[in-house]
């Protein structure tokens, strides 16, 4: 596995909801994939510069994919207005097909909490998405909210999903549940001592996803081209 000292490029996307704030970190010249990586909750202050967002693009950057942050509707510069999830999977879907016009690669995706939430949803039935990746799934409601994550029972393509032993939101009765419901391929990584937002346990988050996707590029990602 090599590393990549990309640059930097900010940008904007077009979303329908208008325009969406964007930062693509460049990867090698010889990329095999190009990936997208989605943020928390932005009522709560997520943003893309979220540090478990930063880690997980390092962890695929590392690889020499392009990576794609963006800010859903409403969060920093992007245009629009929240819309408890619903819209936002129509901001994931933009950004596919952003980096799909740009790039021209199969695609990996990975989200950390709202993110994993609502944009699993759009990378699990699109067939140029070949993993995907969900750090911190809200399994238990954040306040009264609860997510539909059932669209994950229908997911064949191989899933990570990493959770802290102590997520407030991912307990481990009801993210087991969840699991136990997906069908394989899949890994369940429970960071120990880590809570949602992995404070103080960031880099061992990003070692068991370059783990994993190294794995997974040598045998079942690989298989598909």
């Amino acid at each position: 596995m090599g590393t990549s000292a990309s640059s930097i490029q900010s940008l904007f996307l077009e979303g329908p909801a208008g325009r969406l704030e964007a930062l693509l970190n460049r990867g090698d010249d010889a990329a095999t994939h190009a990936a997208l990586v989605c943020h928390p909750h932005p009522v709560y202050g997520g943003t893309l510069h979220n540090k478990v967002v930063f880690h997980i693009m390092k962890a695929l950057n590392s690889f020499g994919f392009p990576v794609l942050r963006f800010n859903f509707r409403g969060a920093g510069l992007s245009q629009g207005k929240h819309d408890n999830g619903q819209g936002e999977v129509d901001d994931a879907r933009a950004a596919f097909e952003w980096l799909d016009r740009e790039f021209q690669l199969p695609m990996i995706f990975a989200g950390f909490s709202f993110g994993a939430a609502v944009g699993s949803r759009a990378a699990c039935p699109d067939p140029r998405i070949k993993a995907v990746i969900s750090v911190g799934t809200p399994v238990s409601p954040v306040e009264t909210r609860r997510y539909d994550l059932n669209f994950f029972q229908s997911c064949s393509k191989p899933k990570l999903f990493v959770s802290g032993e102590h997520d407030e939101y991912g307990p481990r009765t009801e993210l087991n549940k969840l699991i136990e419901a997906v069908p394989d391929p899949k890994k369940l990584v429970i960071i120990g001592g880590a809570d949602h937002f992995f404070e103080g346990h960031l880099l061992d988050l990003r070692e068991s996803i370059e783990v994993w996707l190294k794995e997974m590029l040598s045998t079942t990602i690989a298989s598909q081209f």
